[in-house]
């Protein structure tokens, strides 16, 4: 079967399926490939000075699938991870994918009253945590919830650094590291009961409700992702892929971990954060032939005074996502960079992620306008969001996939999963895309208010529902407004409680600690009113608009 629809004339199409899916779960392809290259480089974290071959790296992820076992964890319960880029974040994707347990994968973003509610929607028993990272204490915020807080924290170990003192209550990573034993017949008993449809991962992703929703996914989901994205970047052994994304998100851990994991090649991290002088340093000390980012990252790169520096040449392929990539930037990527294969990948998390994605020989002109077609294994269409009915080619409607991808559901939230999974098992995604003739598929805009910042969604409602708690706060409107840097950037309109005043600093104090930095309003501005239609609905574009003229920004014009 074509990767294009067998009909031409409606916006729908299905991916290939000469390629099979895999049908194992990702401990025992993991193992499989380490059988074929044990000796091949699986993972250099530069940060950390750390390098493991295939086998070294099977051999640790056993030793910590031990013992977790140890501290008691059995298949199916929840363990959560909340850090940056390390050796210890592979090491824990594997560990539980081998023993059944569910790893959680929680923002370093995050602050008190968004971790405290990750932890408790899922009923996490265990987490692994870094100790701080910049300003992110992640050790005195869970001091600060404590146990009464998280009533269902059993286990919190932090990754810890050579000589560092003891932090009461809470075990080392390298002491739990060392407890495990790697041939623990545990892990192959386990391993025999264990299918490629269970669950192996949950991911929050913002809610409209205010909320995060867990998003739970399975071997079958990610693995398979994982492996039909690299292919699209035609990954080998021989590949050397630098990560500069983050792990939480599935652009780390699926297009960045499980795309190389499943094609045998080298995962590259150049730092725990993203650090542009580092991607440049890492690419050219590791002779890495992959680059993966969002837009933003890359203009960092390339824009870098020291840019000049550094060879590049054994760079190939890649993939760029998170946020549409401006034409004059890809041009750059392609010739001043070397990625001439660079890829473009659109999906969501709650489809493990990837529906669509450019390949390696994909016209430049189609990478820059499109996210490429359909995937394998995958149906994707575009209906008219009120009927439900296929749309025709060229026209816009809402983009919806169906397949192997698709989520097992949001973790104990029926009424959600039922509203984003149709009879048929169509995932609607709210997201308004157009099809080509070829079946290209562009991205024109977004059903509901969902504001990307630097390749991470937000959904006003979750700020709103925050701001709300305010003390001086009645009313309040979040949208996003076009932003050079990030794409776009947050707007509040605020409406003060009658006799109050309230100032930007109070806003934006009032957030310091509770909410992801991102999530905190760029713009902040106090209104009488909301512009609103005769039936009382209020008009967010009309903020928007207003705004835009104000403050003298225009729209970022996109291929």
């Amino acid at each position: 079967m074509s990767d294009i629809a067998i009909t031409t004339t409606g916006s729908i199409a299905h991916g290939a399926t000469d390629v099979p899916l895999i049908e194992q779960t990702i401990g025992d392809f993991f193992d499989d490939m380490v059988a074929k290259q044990p000796g091949r480089e699986a993972l250099v974290s530069r940060h950390e000075g750390k390098r493991f071959t295939y086998l070294e790296l099977q051999t640790e992820s056993n030793r910590l699938a031990s013992a977790l076992l140890n501290l008691g964890l059995k298949p199916g319960d929840r363990i959560g991870i909340w850090s940056h880029n390390n050796a210890p974040w592979v090491l824990m994707q594997i560990a539980t994918a081998k023993v059944g347990l569910i790893l959680v994968n929680i923002n370093p973003a995050y602050r008190t009253s968004e971790v405290e509610y990750a932890l408790n929607k899922v009923g996490c028993k265990a987490l692994v945590s870094m100790s701080q990272f910049k300003t992110s204490d992640y050790l005195g915020m869970l001091r600060e919830l404590g146990p009464a807080k998280l009533p269902t924290l059993q286990h919190i170990v932090w990754i810890d650094k050579p000589g560092e003192g003891v932090k009461e209550g809470m075990q080392r990573f390298s002491d739990l590291l060392a407890s495990g034993d790697p041939a623990d017949a545990r892990i192959a008993q386990i391993g025999k009961t264990l299918k490629a449809n269970d669950a192996v991962n949950i991911q929050f992703t913002s809610g409209t409700t205010g909320f995060p929703k867990g998003a739970t996914l399975t071997h079958r989901n990610i693995l398979n992702n994982g492996f039909f994205i690299g292919e699209c970047m035609k990954l080998t052994p021989q590949d050397r892929l630098c990560i500069p994304v983050p792990l939480y998100h599935c652009f780390g851990m699926v297009l960045g971990n499980l795309a190389c994991l499943t094609h045998g090649s080298a995962i590259v991290y150049p730092n725990d954060g993203f650090d542009p002088i580092t991607v440049l340093e890492t690419v050219q000390a590791e002779k890495c032939t992959g680059l993966h980012g969002v837009p933003t990252m890359f203009i960092a790169e390339l824009d870098h005074p020291r840019f000049k520096e550094f060879d590049l040449s054994t760079l190939r392929t890649g993939i760029m996502a998170g946020s549409p990539c401006p034409t004059e930037v890809m041009k750059r990527v392609v010739e001043q960079m070397h990625l001439r294969e660079i890829t473009i990948a659109y999906g969501m998390t709650e489809t493990s992620p990837v529906s669509c994605q450019s390949s390696t020989d994909t016209p430049l002109e189609k990478r820059v306008s499109t996210v490429g077609t359909v995937q394998p294994h995958i149906d994707i269409k575009i209906v008219d969001p009120l009927t439900g009915a296929v749309v025709k080619r060229g026209e816009s409607g809402e983009f919806c996939t169906r397949g192997y991808s698709v989520m097992l559901g949001y973790w104990e939230d029926e009424a959600k999963t039922r509203e984003a999974i149709d009879a048929e098992d169509w995932m609607h995604t709210g997201d308004l895309a157009t099809m080509d003739a070829e079946g290209y598929v562009n991205i024109v805009g977004r059903i509901k208010d969902l504001v990307i910042r630097g390749g991470e969604n937000i959904y006003p409602r979750e700020i709103e529902e925050f701001l709300y708690r305010h003390p001086k706060v009645q009313d309040v409107q979040v949208v996003g407004l076009p932003d050079k840097k990030y794409g776009e950037e947050l707007c509040a309109w605020i409406i003060s409680k009658p006799g109050q005043t309230v100032s930007e600093d109070e806003v934006r104090d009032f957030c310091k600690g509770q909410i992801a930095h991102y999530k905190v309003p760029k713009y902040i501005k106090f209104v009488p009113e909301f512009p609103m239609t005769v039936t009382g609905k209020i008009q967010k574009f009309k903020i928007r608009d207003a705004m835009k003229d104000e403050l003298g920004l225009n729209e970022e014009k996109t291929a």
